[in-house]
């Protein structure tokens, strides 16, 4: 089990005092510019690049860190910058090193360390961290990721964080893993896997009979079932779960029109409409890998996800 979630903060932010978001810092405003052009030139050579690496501006030297073409000697030195955002721009980079990610997977600030499960260059040993962090949404950002090594998977399996299970069980290629989150005892990991679409037929059919209804209307939202299964949730004591069968696009129309005469007048009038898809389907969403939207604030990268 890991750990309680740390602290998320933001360290090295935007302030007046760091000049983060300036561009002249006190100096000579169209010399920095300069500065800026040179940094975003694709034909600067490396030398120069180096050099605007320690630039008093920070536009500047989050320019040279958002280069995938920038050496390891300008990237080395921004990796550890203290300013926030050159350090995120460097965990974005394709071309930042083992060793700078994996210094930037540990950084103070959680968009820095959010930053770097996106990262393409990322490796086992980056994942090993990441499976070892007391960030919860770290964790959970690599319980999402298409890359992840069978073991790791086997450790987030008993994650002490449900929404960590839950990511897994939603995201997860692996069968094996699979298998033993249909044990876990939490609902909410269980309505992760309804949403897989990777479950076999009989994992489906026990998650039908699934004593929580939530995750047996997550299950008929997400993915097809058979008709036995389907003919048993047209009867099923919850409402929501009927509801979910008569305006599933994945339903049968036969099977939809089997709720017509339903004893709630919502479910039926759904069923005699013929239009499915009124209800919110819950599929699996593509991994989000540590982006940050103009108004992500204090939530999660890319936020009001469940």
């Amino acid at each position: 089990m890991m750990a309680p979630m740390a602290d998320q903060r933001d360290v090295g932010g935007p302030h007046r005092r760091s000049g983060s978001g300036t561009l002249a810092d006190g100096a000579d405003g169209a010399d920095a510019e300069a500065r800026l052009a040179l940094a975003e030139d694709p034909e600067t050579p490396h030398l120069a690049l180096i050099d605007l690496a320690a630039d008093p501006s920070p536009l500047v030297r989050r320019a040279v860190a958002s280069r995938a073409d920038a050496p390891a000697q300008a990237l080395r030195p921004l990796a550890r910058d203290h300013d926030r955002q050159v350090r995120e721009a460097v965990a974005r980079n394709p071309s930042a090193s083992v060793g700078n990610l994996v210094r930037l997977v540990k950084d103070a600030d959680r968009w820095v360390r959010w930053a770097v499960a996106g990262n393409p260059a990322c490796d086992g040993s980056v994942r090993e961290v990441m499976a070892q962090a007391h960030d919860k949404e770290l964790r959970g950002l690599l319980a999402e990721s298409r890359e992840l090594e069978p073991e790791l998977a086997a450790r987030l399996v008993d994650d002490v964080s449900p929404e960590v299970r839950e990511r897994l069980a939603t995201h997860t290629h692996d069968p094996e893993v699979i298998t033993a989150l249909m044990a876990d005892r939490t609902a909410r990991v269980r309505k992760g896997l309804a949403r897989n679409p990777r479950t076999t037929p009989a994992q489906r059919g026990a998650l039908a009979r699934d004593p929580v209804a939530d995750v047996r209307v997550a299950l008929v939202l997400a993915v097809e079932l058979t008709e036995a299964d389907l003919r048993r949730l047209v009867d099923d004591r919850s409402v929501q779960v009927r509801m979910a069968v008569a305006t599933s696009e994945l339903v049968p129309p036969h099977i939809r029109q089997a709720l017509r005469d339903d004893p709630d007048e919502l479910v039926a009038e759904a069923a005699r409409s013929g239009r499915p898809g009124r209800a919110s389907s819950p599929v699996v969403q593509a991994p989000r890998v540590g982006q940050r939207t103009a108004r992500a604030g204090r939530g999660r990268p890319g936020d009001a996800r469940r």
